[in-house]
Parts: C-alpha cells; sequence; structure tokens
C-alpha cells in the first residue's frame, strides 16, 4: 500500500512543515501544488523533500486539487490543507487502518474514502467545533472533487468507513489565522460569484453566511444574518451542520433583543423536529429558554444534554459540545443559579472548572452565586482550594480578577490578602 500526500497552497511558509511533516515518513510521496505564492513556501516544501509543481489560480478550489490528484500514484490519498495536520499516534492509526488492503464501506462494497473527526481548534489548540471530513480517499480514477469554493468529493455514500478515533486537526478558522491570511475574504468572493451562478442554492447561501459571520463589520454580520434566515426557513435539503451554525449565529445576535425570544425559540423546535435529538439544536433551544426565563424547561434539556454527553451517544451531528463540552456545563451552572439550586451551581463549577480551571467565565458566577445565598468567604476559599493552589500567584490571581468579574471586589482583596497570610 502506498500512500500519497497532496495539498494545494499559496503562501503558507508558517504551517508548510508542520503540514508535510506528519506524513513524513508515511507517505511515500508529497505533492504540493501552488497556485501563486510569494513567501518561502515552495523552497521550503521542495527542502522538505516535496514534489512541487505549479498552477495558475482561475478562482476554483476543485480544478487545483484535481490537479493535484492527478500527480498521486500511489494507491491511497491523503489531500490535507496546509492549515491540517494528524497528530503523530493518529498517522500510525491511519497508516495500519490503509493497510487493510480489503477495506469494505458498510455497505459491503468497496470503501472509497474514510471519514474522520475535523476538529478546530483556536490560537491556544483549543477545540472549538468538530464535524466529519472526508481527506483520505482511493487513487481512483473517479473520485474527484466538485465546487468551485467548499468543494466536495463526489463519492457515493455507500463507499465510505468512518475512523471516529483519527482526528484531523484544523487551525484555519482560528483569530490569528483569519488575519494573518484574509481566506475568509477570498472565500466570500468566490461564494458571492456562485451564489450569482446559483441564486436558489440554499447550501452556498450557507457557506457565505458562515464565512459573513466570521467578520468583524458589522455590514457583513447583517448580511450574514439574512442569509442565515433563509437558510432556516428554506424547506430545501441541507445538513444538519448548516442549521446549527445558523441557529448559533442567530440566538446570539438576538439574545439580547427580547422581541426576538420568541423567533428563536420557534426556530429552534422547528429545527428540532427536522432533527430529533441533536445535542447541539438541544442545548441552543435550552438556552433561549433560559433567556426568557423559563428555566425549569432549560434546566430539563439540559439535563438531558449532559445524559448525552455522558453516553457520548451524538458525536456525527453536533458540532459544539462534543467539541468543548464546557459549553453546556457552563449554562447549566447560569440556570441552576436562576433556579436557585446552589448545590447544581457547586457541582457543575467543580466540574468545569477541574476541567479548566482558567475558565472565569464559570468561576465569576460561581463566587457570585455562594456569596449571595450566603456561603462564607473562608467556606469559598475552601472549596477552591481543592482546584487552584492558594499558594501560586497566578491562581490567585484568576480568582481574584474573576471576583471582581462579578462585582464581589471585598472578596477579590480578601483572596489576595489571604494568599499573602494577611487573614
Amino acid at each position: 500500500m502506498k500512500l500519497s500526500q497532496c495539498m494545494i497552497v499559496k503562501n503558507e511558509e508558517k504551517n508548510i512543515k508542520t503540514a508535510l511533516g506528519w506524513a513524513k515518513g508515511h507517505a511515500f510521496e508529497q505533492i504540493v501544488v501552488d497556485t501563486g505564492s510569494t513567501d518561502r513556501t515552495v523552497e521550503l516544501a521542495e527542502q522538505f523533500g516535496a514534489k512541487v509543481y505549479s498552477f495558475e489560480w482561475i478562482h476554483d478550489f476543485a480544478a487545483a486539487k484535481n490537479f493535484a490528484i492527478e500527480q498521486a500514484t500511489g494507491d491511497w490519498i491523503a489531500f490535507l490543507d496546509a492549515d491540517e495536520y494528524l497528530s503523530s499516534s493518529d498517522a500510525e492509526k491511519l497508516m495500519k487502518l490503509l493497510s487493510k488492503t480489503d477495506i469494505k464501506s458498510d455497505s459491503g462494497k468497496d470503501c472509497l474514502g474514510i471519514i474522520m473527526p475535523w476538529v478546530n481548534v483556536d490560537d491556544n489548540g483549543k477545540p472549538m467545533t468538530i464535524s466529519s471530513q472526508v481527506r483520505v480517499f482511493r487513487n481512483d480514477p473517479s473520485v474527484r472533487y466538485n465546487g468551485r469554493v467548499h468543494e466536495s468529493l463526489n463519492i457515493g455514500d455507500d463507499r465510505f468507513i468512518n475512523a471516529d478515533d483519527i482526528d484531523i486537526i484544523h487551525t484555519g478558522y482560528s483569530e490569528s489565522s483569519h488575519i494573518e491570511t484574509g481566506k475568509a475574504d477570498r472565500n466570500i468572493k468566490l461564494l458571492r460569484k456562485e451564489l450569482t451562478d446559483r441564486p436558489g442554492d440554499v447550501n452556498i447561501k450557507a457557506y457565505l453566511a458562515n464565512d459573513l459571520s466570521m467578520s468583524n463589520d458589522e455590514s457583513n454580520q447583517t448580511e450574514a444574518e439574512k442569509l442565515f434566515l433563509d437558510v432556516m426557513k428554506s424547506n430545501k435539503k441541507i445538513s444538519v451542520v448548516h442549521k446549527i451554525k445558523a441557529l448559533l449565529f442567530l440566538t446570539s445576535r438576538y439574545s439580547k433583543q427580547p422581541d426576538m425570544l420568541d423567533l428563536c425559540e420557534e426556530m429552534c423546535r422547528r429545527t428540532l423536529k427536522e432533527f430529533p435529538g441533536v445535542l447541539d439544536i438541544e442545548y441552543l433551544l435550552a438556552s433561549t429558554l433560559s433567556k426568557k426565563g423559563d428555566y425549569e424547561g432549560a434546566w430539563e434539556l439540559l439535563k438531558s444534554c449532559e445524559n448525552t454527553v455522558l453516553r457520548n451517544s451524538n458525536p456525527d451531528d453536533s458540532i459544539m459540545i462534543p467539541a468543548d463540552p464546557t459549553v453546556l456545563f457552563a449554562q447549566m451552572i447560569l440556570t441552576a443559579k436562576n433556579l436557585g439550586d446552589i448545590e447544581s451551581v457547586i457541582l457543575y463549577s467543580t466540574h468545569v472548572l477541574s476541567m479548566d480551571k482558567t475558565r472565569k467565565s464559570v468561576l465569576a458566577p460561581c463566587i457570585a452565586t455562594l456569596l449571595h445565598y450566603g456561603v462564607t468567604e473562608h467556606e469559598i476559599i475552601d472549596l477552591l482550594s481543592n482546584i487552584y493552589d492558594m499558594d501560586n500567584t497566578e491562581d490567585v490571581r484568576i480568582i481574584a480578577q474573576a471576583a471582581r468579574e462579578c462585582g464581589a471586589t471585598t472578596f477579590a482583596e480578601n483572596i489576595l490578602r489571604f494568599s499573602e497570610g494577611d487573614i
């Protein structure tokens, strides 16, 4: 079995070594198709031993990728972008999987592609969302990319297998990446052209809205809102991921507009009827109900979400909660606070902070709630001592900052004095 690694690049000198590094020693050839770099991308790729080809950019990702495929001579192709990579352990898993030459899909047909989790991480390497992508496929003449942007492979649904334990790490949606590369602006231009050619295509609207939503420009945000509303109103078939992204944007945008919360609830309930049991949609409905003051209804849904997380039974459809379950638990803390359930506030705050003690957005309401219900400062310190090192300056600073954020300035001052042994 021979693996060809392929990628198309432009000005990726920051990422190219990592992009090629994961497959070094596994792929028998590494093919880099450059579409017009003006930095050291080509030089670095050649130093790494990759075969580098030039392709004149014609504003068509599928065309560039298909050109790269035509240069590949391996049995399988791994087509990751320059801002994507596998860990060394997952690269080993992939090679073991590909060594099984008689891989069959669930339908019993020869497998043409492998579906793997696609994990979007932020600048600190923390997962933001998880979806699924096919980036490894057989080098078969029938398998090619389609679409000018957000291109996809033309492989039937019955020719895949799932490799849930092999993660593709994607850094391209991090804030710094968008600022540095301008990829969002490039995609927006291409998607506008696609939408002009196919004005009724709701999937293009969803892709365009998503890229616009990442911009800080209010005109782009307003356009994203309109497009996402079109997506929600459409009766045409569209993926649950597109619906989740639309709901996430719209419920967040309308969260401070009380007169829009009924619309948010209606959209969530309609989508949940279309995609029953999807974790992210249940969470967004619960969050909306909580903002409307229906804390009991929100709590019931949140507990259902928690049970799903604990069972790990819904990884395929949801993209947000599986990537970062602390988002769910943070909402449970806020809802429990409004229900006056101090035990749940302590339980879920401790749970989240044990996973990430820097989460001041969780620590602050926890401190505020405990103080509100008469828990003494010394009792709070004892509780937090199970997570934080009171002799560690940075840990104490985190607690003090969180206390100030929730208005507990006296407690913030006292925790600093306590750490210095003054009280």
